[in-house]
């Protein structure tokens, strides 16, 4: 796999427009572009087909979660643009319903474990059993994984776990929550530098605002692709 393809760009920004600005400044370096709910509702959908058609890799973000037959419905119609990338939440039957909704296209489907904002604290708080974060993270992984999920995202605290699991062992893991030395971890909680992730198994890593906030968004991806290029 080419560098650019396990750096994804996340398009954190406040319009369509900013965002196909950063696509077209990063050309010819970035591969790999995320598209969260953020911009779905400013045209998002519109934006990743436009960067698709001109020859990027595209993760559609949404995090879908909802019952069997709505979730079968939504991976049918946005599978139809072969987006490459789209994440449901981890549940079972959600993952089955996306999978089947996918048919014959070539999307991976990737199931969401635990959000990279989040802590013990955090599930106490949505009534998550007790135990390790990390511990339930694998188990959570696991389960996607055998309800038929290609892969799953999962933060860099979690991949060695994940990684040691026969289940998962093999399977696309994609990492957010990558911070380059020296910037601000901002609302993240489980955190690593881009080649830490990539060394404890990651095999794409999201960055966003450390690039989409820099000062030279350009000279930002460079040195988060200097720092995990082979010597």
């Amino acid at each position: 796999m080419s560098i650019e393809d396990k750096i994804i760009v996340a398009l954190d920004l406040e319009s369509c427009e900013k965002a196909l600005s950063l696509v077209e400044r990063l050309g010819g370096h970035a591969n790999f572009f995320k598209i969260g709910l953020g911009l779905i509702g400013k045209g998002g959908l519109e934006l990743a087909s436009e960067i698709k058609t001109r020859g990027y890799k595209v993760f559609l973000d949404l995090k879908l979660f909802d019952i069997s037959n709505t979730v079968e419905n939504a991976v049918s119609g946005l599978c139809d643009a072969n987006f490459d990338f789209l994440t449901v939440q981890g549940d079972p039957h959600v993952i089955e319903a996306a999978v089947k909704g996918r048919s014959s296209s070539s999307t991976k489907i990737l199931a969401v474990t635990f959000l990279t904002s989040l802590d013990r604290g955090d599930l106490d708080q949505n009534l998550i059993k007790p135990g390790e974060i990390q511990s339930l993270t694998d188990k959570r992984a696991e389960k996607a994984i055998l309800a038929g999920a290609d892969g799953v995202i999962a933060s860099p605290k979690e991949l060695q776990l994940i990684r040691k699991n026969p289940v998962c062992a093999k399977k696309i893991v994609v990492t957010p929550g990558i911070r380059p030395r020296n910037s601000s971890i901002d609302d993240q909680k489980r955190v690593a530098t881009p080649s830490e992730a990539l060394r404890l198994g990651a095999s794409h890593i999201v960055v966003g605002r450390p690039i989409c906030q820099a000062e030279d968004p350009l000279v930002a991806y460079k040195e988060i692709e200097k720092e995990i290029s082979p010597d």
